[in-house]
């Protein structure tokens, strides 16, 4: 019940009992008929074992009882693939994982998981960033509140901000296609990393095994050094963090005391129990809360890391359920963000009116700057100050305090004192910015 909370629906499907045992299989198909590409097994044998490689001819609960006992899931499976294919055929049944170690099909596996769970993400993606990027457009000239310590800075455009999303989550979307790319390789070393039991054609099968699973060959089997799967949960570690930030961001924004920004509303959604006026984030909910839950996966990914010689006592295992835990919780976070980006509600009205709730003291920074040009900095810091100390205490708009305050107006007329007070006069490079991160965030050939 709690996994569409915490996880996207593709995710689960990657995920999913019988598609990990899917992938497990395929490796084991594509193995012999790697070895009989090469002479190894007879071809007759390879296609009689490919034929029994489909999930739906095991029963996963069985497995996974097996496995406590064998202390892995590839022996139980390798056992029953050979029963299988001995009913059958007993001769091809001697050739079924000829040569190879459990760890090769387990590795090989989780590699084939997580191809196919940057592919889910990655989708998730090119939605978040389109649809952050359109708003971004649509609110370049939108005037609202830049915050600093969660206090009123200075004025910016709202578009800037949802600029800054699609930005960061086309380098994460980056990142992620590199580390696929790089460390997305085949496991493939027998026992103790030689392939020994192969002879000679030990590189030669490894290489047609590579092929026929779509997988880059490495320089050598990597059994104990799992610095590629490391890059892999750290890349999707910060995707959740890019998530969680965002997800904070609106949740703020949503406050009643705010009310700037809102996630889309719709029968049901974010309602309360008790109380019938309740509107809350729900989604963004669901995206800090697997995004709290995915650094201590990394974290385990990593501390795994430190393995016995060529081959693991315990560091190897803990990745069995630490991976897919990652992966549902990243894809949790994600799909939170999808579903703000694409629908998010802005009030306009309500984040201009927001820029004037300190009566102008948003501004002080564009007016002491001002007057920087022809009384210094020091002494202009310092009347600006002063009069926002008046005007906080007495419940005025800076403005006026600064129109009566004779060591000002004799230096700048009234009338481009009233002007230093729009906050869209004082905007900086903002849309500048703004096109450099939409440019950003549109997907690199």
């Amino acid at each position: 019940m709690l996994a569409p909370l915490t996880s996207s629906a593709a995710m689960r499907a990657v995920v999913d009992d019988r598609a990990r045992l899917q992938h497990m299989l395929d490796v084991e198909a594509a193995l012999a008929w790697a070895e009989a590409d090469v002479g190894l097994i007879p071809t007759a044998a390879a296609e009689r074992i490919a034929s029994f490689c489909r999930a739906d001819k095991f029963d996963p609960e069985a497995i996974g009882a097996a496995s406590v006992k064998s202390g892995n899931l590839a022996i139980p499976l390798v056992r029953m693939l050979t029963d299988a294919v001995k009913a059958e055929d007993a001769e091809s049944a001697g050739f079924v994982h000829w040569g190879a170690t459990s760890q090769d099909i387990i590795d090989t596996a989780l590699v084939l998981d997580l191809r196919d769970g940057l592919a889910a993400l990655d989708a998730d993606l090119a939605r978040a960033i389109a649809a952050f990027t359109a708003l971004a457009e649509k609110h370049r000239h939108t005037d609202t509140v830049a915050r600093t310590w969660l206090q009123h800075a200075l004025p910016m455009p709202f578009g800037l901000k949802l600029a800054g999303y699609a930005a960061a989550l086309q380098r994460s979307r980056s990142r992620l296609a590199r580390a696929g790319r790089e460390n997305l390789v085949l496991q493939f070393g027998g026992a103790a990393g030689t392939l020994a039991a192969l002879d000679d054609k030990g590189l030669a099968v490894a290489e047609k095994l590579a092929a026929r699973l779509s997988l880059p060959l490495p320089d050598a089997p990597w059994h104990s050094h799992r610095d590629r799967l490391a890059e892999i949960a750290a890349a999707l570690g910060i995707l959740a963090a890019t998530c969680g930030k965002v997800a904070r961001d609106v949740s703020l924004l949503m406050q009643t005391e705010v009310a700037e920004a809102f996630e889309p509303a719709g029968a049901g959604r974010g309602g309360s129990s008790t109380m019938p006026h309740k509107r809350n984030p729900v989604a963004a909910a669901s995206a800090l809360t697997c995004a709290a839950m995915a650094p201590n996966l990394v974290a385990t990914i990593i501390a795994g890391g430190v393995q016995e010689h060529e081959r693991a006592l315990g560091g190897w295992q803990v990745e069995w359920p630490t991976f897919p835990a990652l992966l549902l919780a990243v894809s949790g976070a994600l799909a939170g963000i999808v579903d703000i980006a694409e629908g998010l509600e802005v009030d306009a009205a309500h984040m201009r009116a927001d820029l004037d709730i300190t009566h102008g003291l948003i501004m002080s920074e564009a007016v002491s700057f001002a007057l920087a040009k022809k009384l210094g900095k020091q002494a202009a810091h310092h009347l600006m100050e002063t009069a926002g100390k008046i005007a906080a205490r007495e419940h005025r708009h800076l403005r006026d305090v600064l129109l009566e305050t004779a060591q000002v107006t004799a230096i700048v007329p009234a009338d481009e004192i009233r002007r230093l007070f729009d906050p869209a006069a004082y905007q900086g490079v903002s849309q500048q910015l703004i096109d450099r991160q939409i440019a950003a965030a549109r997907p690199k050939t």
